[in-house]
């Protein structure tokens, strides 16, 4: 991987003049997607430049271990350990910089939270779940836009769809995708028993009309009259949509919006997503079954997240990590959880990279 270094800091390098050309100042789409691909260069070409600068020093180090002084020769010997060291350190750094970023890490995040196994007890948790998610999203200063939803009688969401507009939203979330198992007394229990429930959750990376061209001879688009929580006027006119894409059967149904044409949007915006979360599983020879296994089945026994209420425990089975907060975190602190995954999946793609250099 540190092969591609001289060619990178050659391509800063050639960056550093277009962004001075006054061509491509005028041009504005062209100076941000420069400027852009410049800052991305800029992290790796300053640590590429202070480890190079630390491997000639090595050099000048190894000549004094020729001096015939003994003290420059142990002052030598000291320099180069420190400067291994360092040397060491920066190709971990390099190669933590190096390894390929998810594209879609900055992109906005369509957060789909579904009841699964569990009825009832299982749509008051997805209702616990988006309330968690936005209240994360509040503290690190993110927006949310409900696109669509399917609320209960009991404050539940059998199926709740929303926007989630901040910096890094998809890298930050990515990670939530799958079942989330629950484990309480529900509120309708007279007895006590314990319930075990589950909610499922898929992460998408929102994607704009031209990154994903659908043909509207493909779409089959009905309306109707919305029906649930709204008031009234909502359930007076068809506003209510239902875009169904014929070649994939992907259905998207949108009424929280007394405007048609706002609905129609919104579904629209919810099908792009699935499609090019579709195409992205074709790409990488997983078909659709990337959606499927993303989310689960919503079953009891698929799970990557166990959220115990009686012992406040909450456990995420991909990295054993148990965090004995579970009143903390349902109020949306989630930071630790979030950070704890991000950084094994980095040091799995290191393990990765270093597995795949030669020998």
């Amino acid at each position: 991987m540190l092969e591609q270094l001289p060619a990178i800091e050659e391509r800063y390098q050639e960056l550093e003049q277009l962004l001075s050309d006054p061509a491509v100042v005028r041009n504005r789409d062209l100076y941000t997607r420069y400027g852009r691909e410049y800052a991305d260069l800029s992290k790796i070409v300053t640590v590429f430049r202070a480890y190079r600068q630390a491997e000639e020093s090595l050099a000048e180090s190894r000549v004094l271990l020729s001096d015939a002084d003994p003290e420059m020769k142990a002052l030598a010997r000291s320099e180069m350990d420190a400067l291994s060291s360092e040397m060491a350190r920066l190709e971990e750094e390099l190669t933590a910089l190096l390894i390929p970023k998810d594209p879609n890490d900055d992109r906005n995040v369509l957060l789909e939270i579904r009841a699964g196994t569990g009825g009832e007890e299982a749509a008051l948790f997805a209702g616990d779940l988006f309330r968690m998610y936005s209240r994360y999203a509040e503290s690190v200063g993110w927006k949310m836009e409900i696109l669509s939803e399917n609320s209960t009688d009991s404050g539940g969401f059998k199926e709740i769809i929303v926007l989630v507009k901040g910096k890094g939203a998809f890298r930050h979330l990515k990670y939530e995708s799958g079942t989330h198992r629950v484990q309480r007394v529900p509120v309708t229990e007279t007895q006590g028993r314990i319930h075990t429930s589950a909610v499922t959750v898929a992460v998408l990376p929102e994607v704009e009309e031209v990154e994903v061209h659908v043909d509207p001879s493909d779409l089959k688009i009905d309306v109707f009259r919305s029906s649930g929580p709204g008031g009234q006027s909502v359930n007076t006119t068809d506003s209510a949509v239902r875009v169904t894409h014929l070649p994939t059967g992907l259905v998207v149904i949108c009424q929280d919006e007394k405007s048609q044409h706002k609905n129609k949007a919104k579904a629209m915006k919810v099908l792009r997503a699935r499609l090019y979360d579709l195409e992205m599983s074709h790409q990488h020879d997983e078909m659709s079954e990337k959606r499927k296994n993303q989310v689960g089945s919503g079953d009891r026994s698929e799970r990557i997240r166990t959220y115990n209420f009686p012992q406040g425990r909450m456990t995420d089975h991909r990295i054993g990590l148990t965090l004995y907060k579970l009143d903390t975190i349902m109020q949306g602190d989630i930071k630790e959880i979030v950070d704890g995954l991000s950084t094994f999946y980095q040091a799995q793609a290191l393990k990765n990279a270093d597995s795949a250099k030669p020998d």
